[in-house]
Parts: C-alpha cells; sequence; structure tokens
C-alpha cells in the first residue's frame, strides 16, 4: 500500500466516528423540531449528557463492525458504489445489535425516533464524509500522480499487450507502467526498480520457469513488492483450492453444471419445456396444418446430430425442405440429397470452419422459408429438451461431418448436453463465425448459472423476431 493510501486508511477511522457522533447528535437534536414533535410527541425526557456518554460508548462498535466488513482495507481505485453498500450493511448490523442490547435492557435507552433516525443519519453522514475523501484522492491520483502504483509488466503477448494498453489508456486505474519485459531475470528487474522503481510486478510469461518464478516471489516478498501474475494455459478462472499431504493443490473447475447444478438445470429444462409446449401448441398445430397443405412429405424432419459425449441423437424440426432434399434415412433419394446439398456447400455457403451456412437455399418451400426465418422450425426441440437428450440452453448440437472437422479443443462442446438456444444465438444467431461462437458457448460451460439460463431464454424471445442474415 502506498504512503497516501496509508494515509487516508488511518484518517478514515477518525472521520467515520465523527460522522457516527455526528448523526447520533443530530438525531437527539432533530426530535426537538417543533413538526417532528407534532409527528412523534416525546413520551419522556431524556437528558443529553447521559445520552452522548452511551452515544460516545457505541460509537466504536460501529467502527469495529467497518472494520469488520472491510471498509478501511483501503486503495484509491476502489469501486464506491460498493463501499455505499458496505457502509449501508454494517450499519444496519449495528442498528441490529443495539435494538437486541435495548429489547435486552429496556432501561438503558428507549427512543425508537432516535435509533432509526441516527441509523438513516450514519449512512448518509459515512458515505458523504467517504464520497469527498474518496473525490480528494482521485483528485490527487489524476492531477499529482498521488498514490499511483508503478506496475512492471513481464511478458510480451496478446493478453499482455492489451494489458497495457488498457493501463495506459484508463488512468483512474491507479496504474503507471515503468517498463514492459520478456524476462524474469532478477539482474534486470533489479535494475528497473533502481532506475524507476517498482511498486507491482504483473507477470504473463509461460515460459518462466518455477525456479525463476519461486526467485521473483521471494524477491517481491523482500521487497514489499505486489506480485500478480495471468494464467496463460488456463481458459478457466473457475477453480478450488484444497491440500494433499500438505501441498496446496488447485482443481480447475470444468463447468459448474455437476452435482446439484445438473439436478437444478434439469427440472428448470422440463418445467419450460412443459411450459413452451403449452404456450406454443397453438403455432406448433398451425404451422403442422400449414405444411401438410404447401408440400408432400412428413412434418418432423428428424435430423441426426452429436451431443453429449459424442453421442448421437435425432433433432425434432418442422420440415422446411421439399421431401426429396431432406438428408434423413427415411429419404429414398438420399444419396442424392447429400450429393446436391455438398454442391451448394462448395458454392453458397457463408461460414468458414466446420460449419456451414447456405444462402438463398433453394431446397425450402414457401413454408418453409417463412418459419425458418422465425425459428418456428425449432419448436418441436422442445420434446427433445423434455425427453432429455438436449437442453433448453447450451451450444447447438452440430452433424457428425461438421463435428469431424473439430480442432480437439473444439470438443469441449460435447462435454454438456447441447440446446435449443445459447449464449451464440442471442449474440449474433447465425452470423457468427464458428470460431467466435465456440468460445462464447465456451464461457457458457464455465460460468453456468441457472440465471444465466433464464436470461437467455428472455433473450432469446426478442432475437426470434428478428431478421436472419445471410439466408
Amino acid at each position: 500500500m502506498k504512503r497516501s493510501e496509508l494515509f487516508f486508511s488511518a484518517i478514515q477511522v477518525p472521520v467515520d466516528f465523527s460522522m457516527i457522533i455526528l448523526a447520533g447528535f443530530s438525531a437527539f437534536m432533530v426530535r426537538d423540531v417543533p413538526q417532528i414533535v407534532a409527528l412523534q410527541p416525546k413520551l419522556y425526557k431524556f437528558p443529553l449528557n447521559n445520552y452522548l456518554e452511551i452515544l460516545f460508548m457505541v460509537a466504536p462498535i460501529f467502527i469495529l463492525i467497518y472494520a469488520l466488513e472491510g471498509l478501511y482495507d483501503i486503495r484509491v481505485t476502489r469501486k464506491f458504489w460498493k463501499e455505499i453498500i458496505k457502509v449501508f450493511t454494517a450499519t444496519s448490523i449495528g442498528l441490529v445489535i443495539i435494538i437486541v442490547a435495548i429489547f435486552l435492557k429496556r432501561e438503558w435507552f428507549s427512543s425508537r425516533f432516535i435509533i432509526l433516525a441516527a441509523w438513516m443519519l450514519a449512512v448518509f453522514y459515512v458515505t458523504l464524509a467517504r464520497y469527498v475523501l474518496h473525490l480528494f484522492q482521485r483528485w490527487l491520483l489524476k492531477n499529482k500522480g498521488i498514490g499511483v502504483h508503478r506496475v512492471l509488466l513481464i511478458g510480451r503477448n496478446g493478453k499482455m499487450d492489451t494489458m497495457a494498453k488498457l493501463i495506459k489508456q484508463n488512468k483512474d486505474l491507479g496504474y503507471r507502467i515503468v517498463d514492459q519485459i520478456d524476462t524474469a531475470h532478477l539482474k534486470v528487474i533489479k535494475a528497473v526498480k533502481q532506475e524507476r522503481g517498482i511498486d507491482e510486478i504483473i507477470l504473463c510469461e509461460p515460459s518462466v520457469t518455477d525456479d525463476e518464478q519461486e526467485k521473483l516471489i521471494d524477491y517481491c516478498a523482500l521487497n514489499n513488492i505486489t506480485y500478480k501474475y495471468i494464467p496463460t494455459t488456463l481458459q478457466t478462472s473457475k477453480y478450488e483450492v484444497g491440500v494433499l499431504n500438505g501441498e496446496p493443490l488447485i482443481e480447475v473447475k470444468h463447468t459448474p453444471l455437476d452435482g446439484w447444478g445438473r439436478i437444478l438445470k434439469r427440472i428448470f429444462d422440463i418445467v419450460a419445456a412443459v411450459l413452451g409446449i403449452v404456450l406454443t401448441s397453438p403455432i406448433m398445430l398451425i404451422t403442422a396444418l400449414a405444411i401438410r397443405l404447401d408440400s408432400r412429405g412428413p412434418l418432423i424432419y428428424k435430423n441426426e446430430r452429436v451431443g453429449n459425449d459424442g453421442k448421437k441423437f435425432f433433432v425434432y424440426k418442422f420440415r422446411y425442405f421439399k421431401n426429396e432434399f431432406c438428408i434423413s434415412r427415411d429419404n429414398p433419394n438420399l444419396n442424392d440429397a447429400l450429393e446436391y446439398e455438398k454442391k451448394l456447400i462448395e458454392t453458397q455457403s457463408v461460414r468458414k470452419g466446420p460449419l456451414y451456412k447456405i444462402k438463398a437455399d433453394p431446397r425450402k418451400t414457401r413454408v418453409g422459408a417463412f418459419i425458418e426465418k422465425y425459428s418456428i422450425d425449432e419448436l418441436p426441440q422442445f420434446f427433445n429438451v423434455l425427453f432429455g437428450s438436449m437442453s433448453l440452453v447450451g451450444p447447438r448440437p452440430h452433424q457428425e461431418r461438421e463435428v469431424e472437422k473439430y480442432m480437439d479443443y473444439h470438443r469441449r462442446l460435447l462435454t454438456i448436453k447441447p440446446g435449443v438456444t445459447g449464449m451464440a444465438q442471442v449474440s449474433g444467431r447465425s452470423d457468427l463465425d464458428f470460431e467466435h461462437e465456440y468460445k462464447l458457448d465456451l464461457y457458457y460451460i464455465e460460468n453456468w448459472s441457472l440465471w444465466l439460463d433464464i436470461q437467455i431464454c428472455l433473450k432469446t424471445v426478442g432475437v426470434l423476431f428478428r431478421k436472419r442474415r445471410n439466408l
């Protein structure tokens, strides 16, 4: 911590104490305002001297609660809105303690108005005082450079270059880059420290050996330098720390969809699928009738896809192709249909990577073009969700010939159930290239939550009514 941060951290305690005393005193004096007396008549008189004695006894309790809530762990770059929440929470905890104490020994004090008024005023005064200090501290940071952390970046790669650019463009972060080097040799680092000074080191260099990193950590500890690193080989920040035979052990969590997470998601899928089937049943009945009147062939098109753990299953869709062009085992002209599709992919596909998307596909029926445009063709997939072969939200399932073109790392998409909708579908639908779609789906896998599923479902409703491009 910088000297300026130590100063502001130290001065925060007496400032908070003064604001709490001021809030208590203000609440006592407000009680004598005629308008307040009319609304809340005094039931008894309480001497100011006795009240102040109690107030000076209570104030340190609030300071202790503030400390336990982390309100004195201060850096100039802190998020002030989080601090406001902590002030409100800590002051409310103090209020509860006072209420319990008065309940146990009522003769100490019994003015509910003063207690509630002091609580509200304490939140206001403490927040206001901290805001003024916060503004002054940030002014010193931006205009005088007081409190700026001199940071040394170790590594030259995409992640570190992005970090350097971010720090240079945002002075509010409280950092100033003293140098960016590509080695963790202590001789080089010592030279930089002696010439320009170092408060923090951020490492992002996979070539640094364990021995070099251990020496660097020791050097930082001895010289009061904060040491941070950015992992370069792990794509996830989800991990659990344990101990095995006295050694710290970090387990990288692939996805929260284990144990209760999987159970909750399945319950959500069943409820949402039943609700979806009930709500969309009129649309599905009308669609089925329109398909029957428009062209010959089955109403439902069963398309084989690759799902969880590489298992194959059939995705249910309303048929939007002419029957002779459907890629289905039920089609007697399957080989001809495959050859024709292959030719269309070569000449009219607008997607790069393992996936394809045929623009102005001539195989669609008139009804098919409409229902595919608004994703009505995918409504039967609620039954896939209900039967358990798919989830409501997840990576979209792909055909076997597409999966065969995956890179090895792409196969992480097959570690959870495929979904009717997903991150990619609400972020760009079929307009995204496959690599971008993969990154969005990977984020979903690593950061799944029930709330995230609900958000994606709500966004999907709006996306359905947008016209797809590249069709």
